[in-house]
């Protein structure tokens, strides 16, 4: 790690480096050899004639020889755009913002079978890296481009557009044309739709066959989808921007799925839409048939087919059901080698690793993602669960298991539970993995190769991070707070002396929602709570009900209910530590973003008894506003339970705010919309309830602007010391 400005404050390099992701190594991957990984890192900030300060933004793609632990550059953006700005087009910046992409340069990238060429888009062009030779080219293509792939045999590079279609390359630069074109407004070849990036993480929508002979293509019409513009009123003499959003118990785009042979054949594949129409995942490996993961639009029900790449039938291989919701999870489902379903279930109450009919890991573990199925075992992600013997939280690590549930063993390197792993991939033998710990800044990212018995690693080399250390240092003290054990992190003012300083006002720091864990063993992800209560607070980041890696009733528990859970376990954790912390109970406020906002105006609007003052940053505040996939899961469909929206959404509490309240939105939100804040604004006004609104101009729901986010950290602490007599 470099070491950072003398005169940076917290709050302006947190924002400058992303959150100290700027420099770090990232987005992994290992040939199918074993002989190189692929990552994605920028490079130092070098003043002349000075040390290495920081980073700059733009990735470069870097290989690592995992014989001799060499790394070189295989393509630099810089010298491949002549020096120049990068050009993104509207339909780019939206998927980084599906993504919460922030970096700049090469920001991803796809490898053939043999992990020799890469292919990834720069300014809407076409390149590809030979990684051997280590050189870069650009290849004909139409762009602006999104997400170029190469065939596995090397020979092509697919890609889509912004025209909406689906085009192939050729390597050697001698052909580029169209494989698919729309046929219809608002139809996309080749691209995930809004829903699947936004909350099924699934960014792609084409998939090369093994062979390099056919590939699988998703068709989406967006037409159905209600339209919402998105104003920018401080330049009013702009157009506002034109999006087709599907909020909760309205339509959906319209998703199929084709069979391109490159020899002209074409194929619609044949499933019930109308009963399964969100496409969640797709797998195609070699010596299997393709599988589809396909989910009722109420998440209770989802299929598991396969599919013949000749007719277009599927076959009914799983169906699982579940009376309040199923999940998705990264890496499944898949095949073992002899042809056994690979996949993580919620049966019986654990989340477990399940391959043919049986479960290989029990109560003690939940899984989190698969890394890979080897000939012979399963690498995967896993925390404790509601373990009671785990004495912290916030553990996850890499595990691997035998296809007959035997030889489970852990990564060396992940000594539980005091580690947590952030990234990990494996191929060929070689894990590469990126953990954290509380004591230490940043991730340390270790390349190993197997040995037989799978229980100790042999370290290859160490991938070194250009990211800064950050100014301050985070001091979690990580507890299970209550009767309900919920995990919790505690953060005091540097150097605070009770017997000196007495009781702390509190800040809860919470996100406190599905899909949001907050309470990790990790350092970064802590600094800005530490700061926080470097301001002179005690600070109280609890991961309640509803947040991942505690099992699926803990976070099943909020079904039909947010306002509910989510607000109790915060007042009960808050509770729980005042026994053992120094915390004023009469001095409290809470601040959060996104879920976290919606979170922080409910404590104030519901529980004005035990909450102060509160910051509202970006906060759904009426769950009809919100996405589909999402709102619907937790809550059904608006049209069959309209109270529990009722209950949930926020502005029918406005009359009932008694304390300081700020909410902050971006203007240019375009996940939650700024309409959220204008709506709850307008019931507090009607209601005669006075509260601050700060909104902020081109701002989307990232705050990646670094003067906006350095002053944004500031306002906040300004708001809630005035507010609660500081």
């Amino acid at each position: 790690m470099t070491s950072h400005t003398p005169a940076d404050t917290f709050p302006r390099q947190y924002a400058r480096t992303l959150r100290y992701t700027v420099g770090a190594p990232r987005s992994f991957s290992v040939a199918s050899d074993g002989s190189r990984v692929v990552f994605l890192r920028s490079l130092p900030r070098t003043p002349a004639g000075e040390a290495p300060v920081g980073s700059d933004r733009a990735n470069r793609l870097w290989t690592l020889d995992t014989a001799t632990g060499e790394e070189r550059i295989a393509a630099d953006p810089v010298a491949l755009l002549g020096g120049g700005e990068e050009d993104l087009s509207p339909a780019e910046k939206a998927r980084r913002e599906r993504s919460r992409e922030g970096s700049a340069g090469i920001v991803g990238y796809a490898l053939d079978s043999a992990g020799r060429l890469a292919a990834f888009a720069l300014s809407g062009r076409l390149f590809t890296a030979d990684l051997v030779a280590g050189t870069a080219v650009e290849l004909p293509a139409e762009g602006p481009l999104l997400d170029p792939r190469p065939s596995p045999d090397g020979a092509y590079v697919a890609y889509a557009n912004t025209a909406g279609e689906l085009r192939l390359t050729r390597t050697d630069g001698s052909a580029d044309w169209a494989f698919a074109e729309p046929d219809g407004p608002g139809v996309t070849w080749g691209q995930a739709e809004f829903i699947a990036q936004e909350e099924m993480s699934r960014d792609r929508g084409y998939w090369w066959s093994p062979e390099s002979d056919r590939l699988l293509v998703e068709r989406a019409d967006d037409t159905p989808v209600r339209r919402w513009w998105i104003a920018d009123p401080a330049n009013p003499g702009s157009e506002p921007a034109e999006i087709a959003y599907p909020a909760a118990g309205t339509a959906n785009a319209e998703v199929g799925l084709w069979v391109f042979g490159l020899d002209g054949t074409r194929t619609e594949v044949d499933w019930d839409r109308e009963a399964f129409p969100y496409l969640a995942r797709v797998h195609w490996s070699k010596g299997g048939v393709p599988l589809l993961l396909v989910q009722a639009r109420d998440q209770r029900s989802q299929r598991i087919l396969g599919l013949d790449v000749a007719t277009g039938a599927t076959e009914v291989l799983f169906e699982e059901h579940d009376d309040i919701w199923l999940e998705v999870f990264h890496g499944v489902p898949a095949w073992t080698p002899d042809g056994r379903l690979v996949r993580i279930s919620d049966e019986g109450g654990v989340r477990a690793l399940v391959i043919g009919d049986h479960a290989v890991t029990g109560a003690d573990l939940h899984l989190r993602s698969v890394l890979a199925v080897t000939d012979d075992e399963v690498f995967f992600t896993a925390s404790g669960g509601a373990a009671e013997s785990d004495p912290e939280p916030g553990w996850v690590a890499v595990g691997r298991i035998g296809h007959d549930g035997k030889r489970l063993s852990w990564e060396a390197a992940n000594d539980r539970p005091f580690t947590s792993v952030g990234t990990a991939v494996h191929a060929a033998g070689i894990t590469v993995r990126a953990t954290a710990e509380p004591d230490l800044p940043g991730t340390l990212v270790k390349v190993s190769r197997d040995l037989p018995e799978g229980v100790v690693v042999d370290d290859i080399a160490t991938i070194e991070s250009y990211a800064e250390l950050p100014v301050i240092t985070a001091r979690p003290v990580f507890r299970f707070a209550g009767e309900r054990r919920i995990p919790s992190a505690v953060f005091l003012p540097t150097g605070y002396d009770r017997e000196r300083d007495g009781l702390l006002p509190v800040l809860m720091d919470p996100y406190g929602g599905p899909h949001g864990q907050r309470v990790v063993q990790a350092h970064n992800p802590h600094l800005n709570s530490q700061w926080f209560a470097d301001q002179g607070f005690a600070v109280i980041v609890a991961d309640g009900r509803g947040t991942p890696g505690r099992g699926p009733a803990w976070e099943k528990s909020i079904a039909f209910d947010f306002a509910g859970a989510t607000l109790d376990d915060q007042v009960d954790a808050l509770r729980a530590l005042a026994e053992e912390f120094p915390l004023d109970l009469g001095r409290v406020a809470i601040r959060g973003w996104s879920y976290g906002g919606y979170l922080s105006a409910l404590a104030v609007l519901r529980r004005p008894d035990v909450f102060h003052a509160a910051v509202a940053g970006a906060p759904v505040t009426d769950w009809e506003l919100y996405d589909t996939h999402y709102t619907e899961r937790y809550l059904g469909h608006p049209a069959e339970r309209p109270e529990v929206y009722t209950a949930n959404s926020l502005s029918g509490y406005a009359p009932g705010l008694e304390r300081p309240l700020m909410i902050i939105h971006g203007l240019a939100d375009d996940n939650v919309v700024a309409a959220h804040t204008l709506r709850l604004s307008s019931a507090l006004l009607a209601a005669g309830r006075p509260h601050t609104v700060l909104p902020l101009s081109g701002v989307t729901h990232m705050t990646p602007q670094e003067e906006v986010a350095e002053n944004l950290l500031l306002l906040q602490v300004d708001f809630v010391k005035r507010s609660l007599g500081i």
